[in-house]
């Protein structure tokens, strides 16, 4: 897999919220042209897009905001976890209670609550900006 999108409304929000997860921010580009309406299936399409990279270089997100044709809201904004779709994405964590007191500072809220399960795992989700919902693992031993 070379990346996840999410498509955004507030792009510096949407950066500053996952480089408190931990993700570098490799670069932001604004895009354009025939090629790109081809390719999304869109017409005249103008975006500004971010590329995020984990800590260990693997995977990356790309974040992406509408600027022609606007973005278009399908779902409510704060959808429910079983909600048909991508609904979130994950990231191990070293210390989840720091993890998320740090993105409350971002505006994000917990879902439930953090849960544990057995005795390997403690487990929650978070929404961010835009209803984006992550979900956090501490891995206990």
């Amino acid at each position: 897999m070379d990346n996840v999108g999410i498509v955004v409304d507030d792009l510096a929000a949407a950066i500053a919220f996952f480089i408190e997860l931990g993700l570098e921010l490799e670069g932001e580009a604004a895009v354009e042209g025939r090629w790109v309406d081809r390719v999304v299936g869109l017409d005249d399409v103008r975006v500004d897009i971010a590329m995020m990279r984990t800590p260990d270089g693997h995977s990356r997100l790309e974040l992406t905001k509408f600027h022609r044709p606007t973005a278009v809201t399908a779902e409510p904004k704060n959808a429910p976890a079983n909600t048909l779709g991508i609904r979130r994405i994950m990231f191990a964590v070293e210390d989840i209670e720091d993890v998320i007191a740090r993105l409350r500072a971002h505006g994000a809220e917990l879902v439930g609550e953090v849960a544990q399960y057995e005795d390997r795992y403690r487990l929650c989700y978070v929404r961010g900006p835009e209803g984006i919902i992550v979900a956090l693992a501490e891995q206990l031993r």
